[in-house]
C-alpha cells in the first residue's frame, strides 16, 4: 500500500476526488494495468506470476495519508491483525482460477519458497523459514501448507500465534493508535504505549477485530496453540519468555552467496 511521504505524477494529481492518497491509489492501479497489458502483448502471461501485496497494515496515525484496516485491531507497528493481516492478489494465466479466493493461512515469508519451487531454483543449505504456497496458487482446495503462524516482533518477541481461525496473544507491550485522533496531510498524531497483561484468545472468524477475549470458552484450543508456541520457542527462542532457542537462524551475509 502507499507509504508516506506520498507523491503522484501530474497525470493523476487531483483526479480521484479522495485527496492525495486516492490519487496515488489511482496511479498504482493504472501502473499495475500497464504491467498486465505489457505481459499480454509480449505473450508472457502464462509464464509470469503477478503478486500484489503489502508488508504490513496501514500507518493510520497519518489519517488521510493512510489506508484503512477495515475494522481490524490497531495498525502498523504491532502484531494485532490491523498491523499484520494484509490483502494478497495473485494472477497467473492458466494457473490461478479467475475470481476465486483462498482463506488458507499464508505469509510473505512463504513467497521465497514458493518462487523457488516454481522456478526450480535450489534452496540454500541454511534453513529458511517459510513454506511453498504453490498448491494454493494452483487451486488445490484441500491443500494446507501452513498450520500455524508465529507473530514475532522487535528483536525476537513471540507476541502471538494463530492457526488461521483462532489467535492466542501473549503478554507484551505495544504502541496503540486508539487514544488519539489521526493526523492529516502527512503529519502524524501520537501513539500510546499499552500492554497486554495476560493471555488473550480471539476467534478470528467471528471477531476479526480481536475485541473479545474468549480464552475461558476454549481451553482445548488454548492448550493446542500453547503447545505449538512452545515448540516454536524451543527452536527460534523468545525474548519475552527468555527462551534461548536451539535453532535460531544467523542473519545471511552477502559472502554466503558468492
Amino acid at each position: 500500500m502507499p507509504h508516506v511521504p506520498l507523491a503522484v505524477s501530474d497525470k493523476f494529481k487531483g483526479k480521484s476526488e479522495q485527496g492525495l492518497y486516492g490519487d496515488v491509489m489511482m496511479e498504482l492501479d493504472w501502473s499495475v494495468g500497464e504491467i498486465l497489458q505489457t505481459l499480454k502483448e509480449l505473450q508472457l502471461e502464462e509464464n509470469t506470476l503477478v503478486i500484489l501485496t503489502s508488508d504490513n497494515g496501514p500507518w493510520i496515525n497519518y489519517g488521510n495519508h493512510a489506508s484503512s484496516t477495515g475494522g481490524l485491531r490497531e495498525a502498523k507497528t504491532n502484531t494485532f491483525d490491523g498491523g499484520s493481516r494484509i490483502p494478497c492478489i495473485m494472477y497467473w494465466k492458466g494457473v490461478t482460477e479467475p475470481g476465486t479466493s483462498c482463506n488458507r493461512l499464508s505469509a510473505n515469508i512463504d513467497l521465497f519458497h514458493t518462487l523457488a519451487e516454481i522456478s526450480g531454483a535450489p534452496l540454500p543449505e541454511r534453513e529458511i523459514d517459510g513454506v511453498s504456497l504453490l498448491p494454493l496458487i494452483k487451486g488445490a482446495r484441500e491443500a494446507n501448507p501452513r498450520s500455524y503462524f508465529a507473530y514475532y516482533f522487535r528483536d525476537n518477541d513471540l507476541e502471538a500465534i494463530t492457526d488461521g481461525k483462532y489467535k492466542l496473544v501473549f503478554p507484551h507491550r505495544y504502541f496503540s493508535y486508539e487514544d488519539h485522533l489521526p493526523g492529516r496531510d502527512g503529519k502524524p498524531e501520537n501513539m500510546s504505549l499499552k500492554e497486554v497483561t495476560k493471555n488473550e484468545l480471539h476467534d478470528l472468524r467471528r471477531d476479526p477485530g480481536e475485541r473479545y477475549n474468549v480464552i475461558s470458552l476454549h481451553p482445548e484450543i488454548v492448550l493446542r496453540l500453547s503447545e505449538a508456541a512452545k515448540e516454536i520457542r524451543a527452536d527460534l527462542g523468545d525474548d519475552l519468555t527468555r527462551v534461548k532457542g536451539t535453532g535460531r537462524r544467523e542473519p545471511g551475509l552477502a559472502k554466503d552467496y558468492n
